[in-house]
């Protein structure tokens, strides 16, 4: 029983391992890239295609520009699943991503429930 128990955790570790592994965007092949969520096959030719013709990405802002469909927030995603350009997370991939030079919108204020229609008389 306890050796089930062992082999069942050594399982459940290795699994969480290779869904946090990191995976560098200027190394990676085909099979790594398609490993991290948020990546198909197609979106890894892509990558692949575009660091074959135009070099490795300098950084996440090379990324983004060079491989269409990845913006900000696309690239917080990829970026929490594993992804890295230059052994580099994308900057705030912890957090939510905020847009350049707008603050939050403000929160609307609760309304007050409207009283239920009083019964018709007669």
């Amino acid at each position: 029983m306890i050796r089930q128990l062992m082999l069942a955790v050594a399982t459940l570790v290795a699994a969480m391992s290779m869904a946090f592994a990191q995976v560098d965007v200027n190394k990676a092949d085909a099979a790594a890239l398609d490993s991290v969520k948020g990546i198909g096959p197609s979106t890894s030719k892509l990558i692949l295609e575009e660091r074959t013709k135009g070099g490795e990405f300098k950084d996440w802002a090379d990324f983004s520009k060079r491989v269409k469909g990845v913006g900000d927030k696309r690239a917080v995603k990829l970026s929490q699943a594993g992804l890295q350009v230059a052994g580099k997370p994308f900057d705030g991939a912890g957090a939510a991503p905020a847009t350049a030079g707008k603050s939050a919108p403000a929160a609307k204020p609760a309304t007050a429930a409207k009283p239920a229609p009083a019964p018709a008389k007669m």
